[in-house]
Parts: C-alpha cells; structure tokens; sequence
C-alpha cells in the first residue's frame, strides 16, 4: 500500500474576472460574430496582443505538483491572493481543475469557511449525521463520536436549535468539531482558527495535534506563522499561484519572510470581502505624521495607519479595526473606532500608532463589524518596519503617548475628509 495520502500533478486553475453580462443578441450578430471571430483572433495575433478570452481570465493555480506521505501535517502559506484558498476548493473537491489532476487517497474533513456545508434551517444535530454522511461515515459512526462533539463545540444547549439562529462563534466551533472529530483520514483546514477566541484557538491547535499523532493527514492553510511552526513539520510557499518552495517548516517560513520583507509598500489593496457582505476593506495606508507615505520606521517614531473601506448598504453601530501582530502572527495591539450608523458610501479611519517597539516587523489584520457581529476580517496585511535608531538620535514622542493610548477616540470619516489630530 502507498504511504501517499495526497498527489497533485500539474494543477491548474483558471478564472474568468471583469467580464460584464453579455446583452442578448439577434441570430444576425451572433452569425456575423462566429464568422468574425478568426479575423479578430488573427489581428490580435499580428500585433502581438493576447486574445480576448486571455485578457480576462486569470490562473489562480497554474503548473503546481507536490507529494505528501499519510501523517504528515502541511502548512500551505503564502500571500493573500497566492492561491491557497483555490487549491483546498479543489483538494475538497468543490471546485473542479482546467488542468493537471489532483489524487487523494482516503475520506476527506473540510473546514474551508465558518459552516462550510451545514443547512442553515437543520439543527446542530441534524448537522452533525448530514456531515457524516457526506463523510461516508456510518450512522452508529457519527453516534459514537455525537457526544464528543458536542462536548467540544460546547454548544449543548443549543443542539436542537437550527443553526441559522447560531452567533458566528458557535457556527465556527460546531463546524470545526464535525471536521475534526468524524475521523477523516485527511484533514483540511483553511484559516478559520483566525475569527475565533484565543482558547478556541489553542483548543483547535490541541485537537489538530492530537489527528496528526493519530496519523491522519492534516493540510494547514493559516496567515499565524507561530501556529505553522508549531504544528506543522512541512510546508509550501505559493506565490502567485505556483510553488515557490517547499520543505522543513523553518526553511519555508524563513524565505517567506524574507520575501514579504522585500515587498515593503505604503498602500496595501486589501482582498475583496464575499459577494454577499454588507461592506469590506479597501486599502490599508502608511504615513509618518506629517503625511508622507512610508512603510520604515524608526524606534520610537509615531506613525499614522489609515484604513480605507466601503458599505454597500446603510449600517448601523459600524467598527473598522486594524489589529497589529508580528511577522510570526503575535498579536501586539488592536485599535478601534467608535461605533457610527453610516449609509452606503467609502470611508476611512486614521489610527495613530507610538507604542514603544523594539525593532521588530510588523503585519497587520483588518476588521468590520456592526453591533459586536463581524462581517469582514482579513489577516496576514502589509507589511511595516521599525528599525533601530543611530546611538547619536533621540526617539520621537508625540504628546499623550504611551499609557493613554487605548483611550484615544478614532472616528471614521468618508472619503475625502481629514480627521485631522484624531483624539
């Protein structure tokens, strides 16, 4: 028997994107179009330009192969955009290849998104033996492990009730618990441990740990590069959508870092929120306090972080939120604006950042919410150096710094107005 749970050959991936809704046609045009066509092809050929189908598509994944042996968990990291999120949809078999085949060798566990896979009018438990099924478990299977997993979600209470009526949290820690504890042989999860509490967290880590020394295959997406490290004993760099390099967790981590390093810049494009979402981020902006765009800074030197984002619909208690972490993924610091009902339109909120750092890099999670309920979360952001300063220069301070700075008052504004000294 191999010991190769996972294969991928040649994966590739490709997406249409920009393209609007084609307006209905007479049986006229769309003959003189079809018998156009190889003209215009032709043409774009003699001048050297890329077709219309190749102007708007886009290869999420292209020419990626990678072996993984039964019981070693993975990390998959990379940037936002890199192509993680697309090669799990295809591992889990949600979304099919344009190329290149993928081979999996026993059932599957998913956790791609918060309820990935629940019917939001079933109950918890209806949940828990729809799951299962879909696992290809056996009922008197999922019976065995039911109290288990309620016991781990902790949402005993709540069991009988349909899930559409669950907060975010309890979706997350039933969804997690079924993937984690119907003994898939190959476990995938992507990045969901970041929208839970720092005890759910470290009890997924645990659980996760214990699937791996049971000898199951674990595939590990995350932004937390102390969390890959410190599960994962290999990993694989994507870089917009191929391999990079693969191999021991250390090795990988420390290219990837070095890599991100190099690609300092003072606007960063935040990704797009789901179709659905009331709002999402924009932009994330870096300026000393004068105004000037900058991603180094010195020890002890104020700095400003702007956050741009949109509403697609009115809202009421809105809070954007940037959080601060390491390059590892420590968490430093979160800063908050003050709850406001807005309409629809683009906005902005300015944080001022002067805590005493050592010299350190920083990244950056973003965040939306309205009344406490978060409807756009981003993680593994930017990019910022603060580095040491000369022995002969004295650190900057700027007035009320230090202890008083979590009682600043950070307002969102829309665009194209200043909030000037926010405080």
């Amino acid at each position: 028997m191999s010991d190769l749970a996972i294969r991928v050959e040649n994966l590739g991936k490709r997406y249409r994107i920009g393209a609007a809704q084609a307006r209905y046609k007479t049986l006229r045009e769309t003959l003189t179009g079809a018998a156009a066509a190889p003209l215009r092809r032709l043409r774009a050929l003699a001048r050297g330009q890329p077709s219309e189908g190749a102007r708007n598509t886009i290869w999420a994944l292209r020419d990626l192969s990678f072996e993984i042996k039964r019981g070693e968990v993975v990390g998959i990291i990379g940037r936002n955009g890199a192509g993680k999120s697309t090669l799990l949809k295809i591992l889990s078999r949600i979304t099919e290849p344009t190329e290149g085949y993928a081979e999996l060798r026993g059932r599957v566990g998913t956790l791609l998104e918060v309820g990935t896979g629940f019917h939001p009018e079933l109950t918890g438990r209806e949940n828990i033996y729809l799951n299962g099924a879909i696992l290809g478990m056996k009922r008197t299977e999922t019976e065995r492990k039911f109290d288990e997993i309620v016991a781990f979600a902790e949402v005993e209470r709540f069991i009988d009730t349909p899930v559409k009526h669950y907060s975010s949290g309890m979706y997350l820690r039933l969804a997690f618990a079924v993937a984690a504890h119907l003994d898939p042989e190959i476990l995938v999860v992507d990045e969901v441990l970041a929208v839970g509490d720092a005890q759910f967290q470290k009890k997924c880590l645990g659980k996760m740990e214990d699937v791996a020394r049971q000898g199951r295959t674990v595939l590990f997406v995350s932004h937390n590069m102390a969390a890959v490290r410190g599960l994962c004993s290999q990993a694989i760099l994507l870089k917009n959508g191929r391999g990079e390099i693969a191999g021991s967790t250390d090795v990988v981590i420390s290219h990837y870092l070095a890599s991100s390093a190099s690609e300092m810049t003072t606007t960063v494009a935040l990704p797009r929120g789901a179709p659905d979402d009331p709002g999402e981020g924009t932009s994330l902006r870096f300026y000393t306090l004068d105004g000037t765009p900058q991603a180094e800074f010195r020890l002890g030197e104020p700095w400003r972080i702007v956050l741009d984002f949109e509403l697609h619909r009115p809202m009421e208690h809105v809070i954007a939120a940037v959080g601060l972490l390491t390059i590892d993924s420590f968490p430093i610091i979160t800063y908050w604006s003050q709850p406001k009902d807005l309409a629809a339109g683009c906005y902005h909120v300015e944080f001022e950042c002067d805590l005493p750092f050592s010299a350190c890099d920083i990244q950056f999670a973003t965040g939306l919410s309205s009344h406490q309920r978060a409807f756009y979360y981003k993680q593994g952001i930017g990019h910022v150096s603060i580095s040491e300063i000369a022995e002969h220069e004295q650190p900057v301070r700027a007035s009320g710094a230090g202890l008083l700075l979590n009682s600043r008052k950070y307002d969102i504004m829309p665009m194209g107005v200043s909030d000037g000294n926010n405080t």
